[in-house]
This record gives structure tokens, C-alpha cells and sequence, in this order.
């Protein structure tokens, strides 16, 4: 297995490409619950790692429900919010428990309760989320290629024939690595900060 910077580059473009649902794509109108899992499998899936593999599915937004990790459905109909809500679910959940996303969530829909709002509507919080998101990409692209290059020069040394596949080996370890370090990072950001959906002042 050689190293193949073509291909390589190849997947850090496909990882770093802008895949999700932005709020233009979301209708005014509210939407069932098919309408919804259509919308998500429609835009969500060049995100899939194998073909056979549902982006959302009525099993898993009625599991969200039963968390009460967002608001009830009226009419069997999903509001602009509750769709934005489940998007950030799907996102969160490939690294956070339910009920660290529960925790997160409650503090939003409290306050979207309340006549004097404390906090940011959920679409300027997603709008914001996105626009991040999008100059994360393109930090990341920076900075795996400084990765690679890194990798490469001290390995060198390395023993054995086969010098690219020490790389690619470790190279998923300094992935993995930096992904655990902001997985604990956010849950720590939970813990100490967010107390049974309140937020710890």
C-alpha cells in the first residue's frame, strides 16, 4: 500500500466540502415526518461512510422525541426549529451522548419559552454554527497537510521496507488523537458548565 497524495488530497477535499443543511433549504412551511427524512437523506448524503447507511430515520427522530431532546410535534408536523434542532442532533451525536445533547438543547428551548429571551433564536445559533463550521473546514484542510508533512519528516528513521503505510498508520493515530482531545474538551465544556439543562453561572 503506497502513499497516495492524490488520493489523499482526494478525500480531504470530499471531508472538507460544505455538506449540510443551511437554512434556505429548510421550507417555511412545516413538514411530516417522511418530508423530513427525505430532506435529510437528499442533502446529508455524501456524509454516509457506507451506501446501505440512513442519515435519519422515523426510529431515530422518535427516540430524539421521547428524549425530549426538542419540543413536542404539533399535527404530526415538524416545525423550521425542530428540523434545525435535529440537523445539530445528527451532528452531535456521532460524538455526545443523548443526554449531553439534551443537556445542551435545554437552555435553548427554555428560553424559547420565555417573552424576554436571554439566549439567541435557534436559527441565528445555527446560522452562526454553520459560518463557523465553514472556516473549520477550511483550517482543517491547513492543517492535516501540515500533519502529513510533519508524519513524513520524522519518520524516516523508521524501520521497515514499507515507509508509507508507517505514515498512513500514523496518521490515523494523530487524527484520532486530536478528535478525542475535542471530544473530552466538549464534554468537560458539559460537565462544568451545564447542570441538568441550566447553564452554571
Amino acid at each position: 500500500m503506497g502513499l497516495n497524495y492524490e488520493l489523499l488530497n482526494q478525500l480531504l477535499k470530499e471531508v472538507t466540502t460544505f455538506n449540510d443543511i443551511s437554512l434556505s433549504d429548510i421550507p417555511e412551511i412545516d413538514l411530516y415526518m417522511d418530508q423530513v427524512t427525505t430532506l435529510f437523506e437528499k442533502k446529508l448524503y455524501p456524509l454516509k461512510r457506507d451506501e446501505e447507511d440512513k442519515i435519519m430515520t422515523k426510529t431515530m427522530i422518535n427516540n430524539y422525541a421521547k428524549a425530549k431532546i426538542f419540543p413536542p410535534v404539533k399535527s404530526k408536523k415538524y416545525n423550521k426549529e425542530q428540523i434545525i434542532l435535529l440537523e445539530l442532533i445528527y451532528n452531535l451525536k456521532q460524538n455526545l451522548t443523548l443526554t449531553d445533547i439534551n443537556r445542551v438543547f435545554t437552555p435553548i428551548i427554555e428560553d424559547g419559552k420565555k417573552e424576554e429571551k436571554t439566549l439567541a433564536s435557534i436559527e441565528s445559533l445555527y446560522g452562526n454554527f454553520l459560518r463557523l463550521k465553514r472556516d473549520q473546514s477550511e483550517a482543517f484542510e491547513t492543517q492535516f497537510n501540515q500533519l502529513r508533512n510533519e508524519i513524513t519528516n520524522k519518520s524516516k528513521d523508521l524501520e521497515g521496507k514499507n515507509k508509507e503505510l508507517n505514515e498512513l498508520i500514523l496518521m490515523v493515530f494523530m487524527l484520532i488523537s486530536g478528535a478525542n482531545a475535542q471530544k473530552r474538551m466538549a464534554e468537560k465544556i458539559i460537565d462544568n458548565f451545564f447542570t441538568k439543562g441550566e447553564v452554571k453561572e
